[in-house]
């Protein structure tokens, strides 16, 4: 496992926390908390998404046996600037997620990229989020600002990132992270 220290890739400094969210219930949104902890093989302590099985509604419903790739999902804050831009009002935790970011370009990251989050955290990114229809239900029409198409015509998720947990650990607004790519050749994420 390479460590996430030796191959730093987001730029001249690092990226940070600029948020933590939790909700133990299935809500969409998810409250503002001043720290989570992360647990190895699980996720988040006391967000109902935590487990080593899918927690997902509609996963469950397909097969409650699959493995949590969901343990963790973290947003790059860039986005709700560029939704405001579209006339959207968008603040961490609205859009569901555990951790929001600043200065990483999460889903332009490879599968398999580490982030060292704080002091000890360690989560391993598994996929994109695909954004759903819920999404309307925080701003009607959110939804398509948070899909476009790049210069290939490619589908383009902008719901954030999923991960799984390495290393358990607490995370708070202000924390460093740090990338550690994977070996090449690099996989681009796909939805998970």
């Amino acid at each position: 496992m390479p460590d996430p220290g030796s191959h730093p890739v987001s730029g001249p400094l690092p990226g940070r926390v600029v948020a933590v969210h939790r909700s133990a219930d299935h809500t969409f949104a998810k409250s503002v908390s001043d720290e989570i902890s992360i647990l190895p093989g699980l996720g988040v302590e006391g967000d109902a998404h935590c487990g080593p099985r899918v927690k997902h509604r509609s996963r469950v419903a397909a097969n409650p046996d699959q493995p949590n790739l969901r343990q963790v999902h973290l947003m790059s804050s860039e986005i709700f600037d560029e939704v405001g831009e579209a006339g959207f009002t968008v603040q961490p935790g609205d859009l569901g997620e555990n951790v929001t970011t600043e200065g990483i370009d999460l889903i332009g990251l490879p599968t398999g990229t580490l982030l060292r989050i704080g002091e000890r955290a360690l989560v391993s990114l598994t996929g994109l989020r695909n954004p759903c229809g819920q999404i309307n239900g925080h701003e009607d029409g959110l939804l398509k600002a948070m899909v476009g198409n790049d210069e290939n015509g490619n589908t383009v998720r902008k719901a954030g990132v999923m991960s799984v947990v390495m290393l358990g650990g607490t995370i708070r607004p202000g924390d460093e992270i740090v990338i550690a790519l994977p070996p090449e050749p690099h996989v681009p994420m796909e939805r998970v």
